[in-house]
């Protein structure tokens, strides 16, 4: 069922951000750091695949995200909901059951086998996708699954996550030079935010982490990381 009513911006941001904390989907450490897929080291980590353990909270950002995207894009802009291998998967599929759409997904690169496909599920050309992901960082993955989508014959000028860092500058011009337009429910800053009001973690280490996030490349730098 397409939701009807909602909240808004901003109290979904602070609302999905509590849900994230809620679940310990969160993680900041200043001493011990997380690796991240990159090979980078940082204090914070965030795993919103979590979510689909979490019925009732993963219901209602479904909710939150497809209104949202609904609202900005139209209630009739889309054809076709494609989740991203593999984290973006189960978010299309929720995402695709409300707007009562066909669901497929993208793989990061031809399977070697078989049809060879790249889009599993049906896609036809020239139908309207919407690109669903858990988050996004600097926007690369995404362009890359768009591109499968539109080397496919289809269109995509949308692309929707649960949680965008929101600490690139360039990721939403780098999107929109592709035609691409982001939508995102809560960012790094809404959870410090929403942290820093509940308590969830002490004052030094949202200070630090705040530090790090205003600017990755140097607070590495200051600590010998490359």
């Amino acid at each position: 069922m397409i939701p009807s009513s909602y909240p808004d911006d901003a109290q979904m941001a602070q609302m999905a951000a509590r849900m994230l904390l809620d679940i310990r989907a969160v993680h900041f450490n200043t001493d011990e750091l997380f690796t991240h897929a990159s090979g980078k080291q940082a204090p914070t980590y965030i795993d919103c695949r979590k979510l689909i353990s979490y019925p009732r909270i993963r219901s209602t950002l479904m909710d939150f995200l497809t209104c949202k995207v609904m609202r900005a894009a139209g209630f009739e802009a889309f054809d076709n909901v494609a989740g991203g291998e593999t984290a973006g998967i189960p978010f299309a599929a929720l995402v695709a059951e409300r707007m009562a759409l066909p669901m497929s997904y993208v793989r990061k690169k031809p399977k070697g086998y078989g049809r060879a496909a790249q889009i599993e599920g049906e896609m036809h050309e020239g139908e309207r996708v919407l690109l669903v992901e858990d988050l996004t960082t600097d926007g690369g993955s995404k362009l890359k699954f768009v591109d499968a989508i539109r080397t496919a014959g289809a269109d995509c000028a949308h692309t929707a996550v649960v949680f965008y860092y929101g600490i690139f500058p360039e990721t939403e011009a780098r999107l929109a030079e592709h035609g691409v337009t982001l939508h995102w429910l809560t960012t790094w800053a809404d959870v410090i935010a929403e942290a820093r009001r509940a308590g969830d973690f002490t004052e030094a280490t949202l200070t630090e982490v705040e530090r790090f996030l205003s600017d990755p490349e140097g607070w590495r730098a200051s600590r010998g990381l490359s």
